[in-house]
């Protein structure tokens, strides 16, 4: 047997068994919202620290020993905390594909929590950041299309903060893209971020994938995607992320 092959199996038997990471995480949730409609369209799970501490202070104590465990745990509890909050719109899970060695076996955990909690799958979107140290293309493709037909969502988050974006989706051709928020910040005065962002939104349309602003915090922001058409965004100017609950919305006059 390949070492390779043998760390998988070492690693899926440390899921399959339940070994507990050596640190304690949770979930905040922030609201996707239609702006058109006026209502959530999904909730994305952010984790954070039990203490209410930010993503870095769970994320830097992820390690190549307990990545597969991570990535496994997140979903879990993602899944768990929405069917305890009564979430009925989608939810919104960002994975790591370089934990994902193999998208039947590594699906598994998942598939299980959702039947646990009574969590439809085809509400689940799997999120995956657009970055330079991206996993090997081939593999994240495999990955999206073997979730894509098990009936899951996908999305590419922070699309255009990487360098992969425009040859990905010549493979593979998403559910969503969530534009990056350093793409979309000052927006509405600033030209060039217009002309790249609208050419974003052309695309989208012309692919009939769905686009999420993300990260809006003005109201000028707000306005400039509203006036491209643009219904879908997430942002504080709209909610923050609020630890294991679903917060209020403030709606934009």
């Amino acid at each position: 047997m390949h070492t390779l092959e043998r760390t998988h199996l070492v690693k899926c038997d440390q899921c399959k068994n339940g070994e507990a990471l050596p640190f304690e995480f949770t979930m905040a949730f922030q609201p996707i919202v239609d702006i058109q409609e006026r209502h959530v369209v999904a909730y994305e799970a952010l984790v954070r620290g039990t203490d209410g501490a930010g993503a870095w202070s769970i994320l830097s104590r992820v390690t190549e020993d307990n990545r597969y465990r991570f990535d496994q745990a997140c979903r879990t509890k993602a899944i768990e905390l929405a069917a305890r909050l009564g979430i009925e719109c989608r939810l919104s899970i960002n994975f790591l594909p370089n934990a994902v060695y193999e998208p039947a076996a590594c699906i598994r955990a998942t598939l299980a929590a959702a039947e646990r909690f009574d969590f439809p799958i085809e509400r689940i979107v799997f999120e995956v950041t657009e970055s330079e140290d991206m996993v090997e293309k081939g593999h994240l493709t495999r990955i999206l299309a073997d979730y894509r037909d098990r009936g899951f969502l996908t999305a590419i988050d922070d699309f255009g903060a990487g360098y992969a974006g425009l040859s990905l989706l010549a493979e593979f051709q998403p559910a969503v893209i969530k534009l990056d928020m350093g793409l979309l910040r000052g927006i509405d005065k600033d030209p060039v971020r217009q002309v790249l962002a609208s050419a974003v939104i052309d695309l989208c349309r012309n692919l009939q994938i769905e686009l999420v602003a993300e990260g809006i915090e003005t109201y000028e922001e707000y306005q400039w995607f509203r006036s491209q058409g643009v219904r879908y965004m997430q942002g504080y100017l709209f909610a923050k992320p609020q630890l294991e609950a679903l917060p209020s919305i403030a709606w934009p006059e």
